[in-house]
């Protein structure tokens, strides 16, 4: 089997774009083959990450779309949409593709617009968004994420004490982290203070506990070790990729503060890849809500159960703590285009495991750990990406 390596990596800042898609990727798939040296004609294959092009641009055939507009038609491509974890998903299937042998060098990216350049508002964005819930038994209800994730961090404030300000030392880290990250949507500091006056979005969660509306794009080029070995952008291993999934509708899930498939996704990671938690030097997860990031240290084996509240208030998952979670600022501070941001965390991982990442580089990092949800943790990916020892 060979072994899958990135060797190329590229994204856009996350914000507000104005660009129709093919050319708000171009600009990310661009770097990426520029950043791994590769011309167009060695990519062999595209793989494709756009969750709701279809539900919020009537754009839909996206990837022989954008392939034509980057100069690679004619080659397979195949769009993937997993709700918050689609272009996880399209990096996972172009690993197995590498290791299997079917191809040699895949570009694999993600994009998606949702802020109103889409001629979308709020409350019509969300309920584009809430269509990754049950169909027949939560959308009639009314159940947003904001919602969802709500539910799920009360039960685990309930079991284990969590509180609001541990929720909101979250917010205040990944902003700060944000400060150091010129691709971040949100480059500010905010204080505890701020995110609990805050309005309430959902119970417990307030504006500031909540990820943006965000556009944008990120792109990598994956390639055997031969191919990688001829390109001039220095590779990291892909040492392993778990995909789980949990049982939807949400009311049907065995324990609501387990998110059951981010520890069987890890599971199958770690084992993959020959290591544990206490292996990663630096972690990129999703933090689409403040209490999403503490459900996900747990489930990921960095903290026991019950003891993920404290952490960011105790500073063990800042930049220069135990863990550092999310250095990019995560979506809560860097953004969340849905399609792209399983992507963008890879991207982020192997600028820390190059030296790469500026002010907010984790120092001496030689292993990182990418964990994407999608929809109410019913699907999630973990990634680990390494340098050779």
């Amino acid at each position: 089997m060979h072994q899958a390596r990135i060797v190329g990596v590229g994204m856009t800042n996350f914000g507000v774009h104005d660009q129709p898609l093919p050319e708000l990727f171009s600009s990310a798939a661009f770097d990426a083959m520029d950043d791994a040296g590769v011309d167009a004609p060695a990519i062999e294959s595209f793989y494709l990450g756009n969750a709701m092009g279809g539900q919020t641009e009537r754009d839909t055939h996206l990837a022989p779309t954008l392939a034509s507009h980057i100069g690679l038609a004619g080659i397979p491509c195949q769009r993937y949409e997993d709700a918050c974890a689609t272009s996880s998903n399209a990096f996972k299937h172009a690993v197995r593709a590498v290791e299997a042998g079917q191809h040699d060098v895949i570009l694999v990216g993600g994009v998606e617009r949702c802020t109103p350049t889409t001629g979308l508002d709020t409350p019509e964005m969300t309920s584009v968004f809430a269509s990754a819930s049950h169909r027949q038994y939560e959308q009639p209800t009314g159940l947003s994420f904001p919602g969802v994730f709500g539910l799920l961090t009360t039960r685990h404030m309930h079991e284990y004490g969590t509180t609001e300000e541990d929720l909101a030392a979250v917010a205040v880290k990944n902003h700060h982290h944000g400060t150091y990250n010129p691709r971040a949507q949100f480059g500010s500091e905010t204080t505890v203070e701020e995110v609990l006056e805050s309005p309430i979005v959902a119970s417990p969660f307030h504006l500031f506990d909540c990820c943006p509306f965000s556009d944008g794009a990120a792109a990598v080029v994956v390639a055997n070790e031969e191919a990688a070995a001829d390109f001039s952008g220095e590779s990291v291993a892909v040492s392993g990729v778990g995909h789980a999934t949990d049982t939807i509708p949400l009311a049907d899930k065995a324990d609501f503060t387990a998110t059951q498939s981010a520890r069987d996704a890890a599971n199958q990671a770690y084992e993959q890849a020959g290591v544990g938690p206490d292996d990663i030097d630096v972690v990129e997860l999703h933090d689409c809500f403040t209490g999403a990031e503490v459900l996900a240290i747990e489930a990921l084996g960095f903290f026991e159960d019950g003891e993920g509240g404290p952490a960011a208030a105790n500073g063990e998952t800042a930049l220069d703590g135990r863990i550092p979670v999310n250095p990019s600022g995560g979506l809560k501070a860097k953004g969340h285009p849905i399609g792209a941001t399983g992507v963008a965390q890879l991207v982020e991982l192997t600028e820390h495991l190059r030296g790469e990442a500026g002010e907010r580089q984790v120092e001496g990092a030689r292993r990182g750990l990418a964990h994407n949800l999608g929809g109410d943790a019913g699907t999630t990916i973990v990634s680990i990406l390494e340098v050779d020892a």
